[in-house]
């Protein structure tokens, strides 16, 4: 056993989608994602990770739903809120970007003492915050 501190990281979090490749045109089209993986898996399965182009280290794991309660839950897996943060170093060009792509704000821009932020919804309705942190 090391005395160091162990070097951890969450690297995925999964996200119900209907269909893996609608899901990867919209987040490649309209985020500018990029896939850092598509593999087979068997039974019309897939292994689809996905993220910003330069975030190999934390990515989203698309997955269409197994069971009927796994497809009610695309576009709201925590009820409501939003599921996910797309940090940014540049609000305005990425919202400006977003908004000529196509993405659906459901707000106007707002400062916070934590950034600059505004949620959007991807095509399942999945709740985001594109936030520029505060420096």
């Amino acid at each position: 056993m090391t005395s160091g501190r162990a070097k951890r990281r969450i690297a995925l979090t999964t996200l119900l989608v209907a269909d893996y490749d609608a899901a990867i045109a919209w987040y490649t089209r309209a985020l500018g994602f990029r896939v850092f993986e598509d593999r087979p898996l068997g039974g019309g399965k897939r292994w689809v990770r996905i993220g910003p182009s330069d975030a190999d280290d934390a990515s989203l794991l698309l997955a269409q739903p197994a069971n009927a309660a796994q497809r009610a839950r695309i576009g709201d897996q925590t009820g409501g809120r939003v599921d996910h943060f797309l940090y940014t170093d540049d609000f305005d060009r990425d919202h400006a970007t977003m908004t000529a792509a196509g993405v659906t704000f459901l707000e106007a821009p707002r400062v916070e003492p934590y950034g600059t932020v505004a949620v959007f919804v991807d095509l399942y309705g999945t709740k985001w915050d594109l936030l520029e942190p505060v420096a």
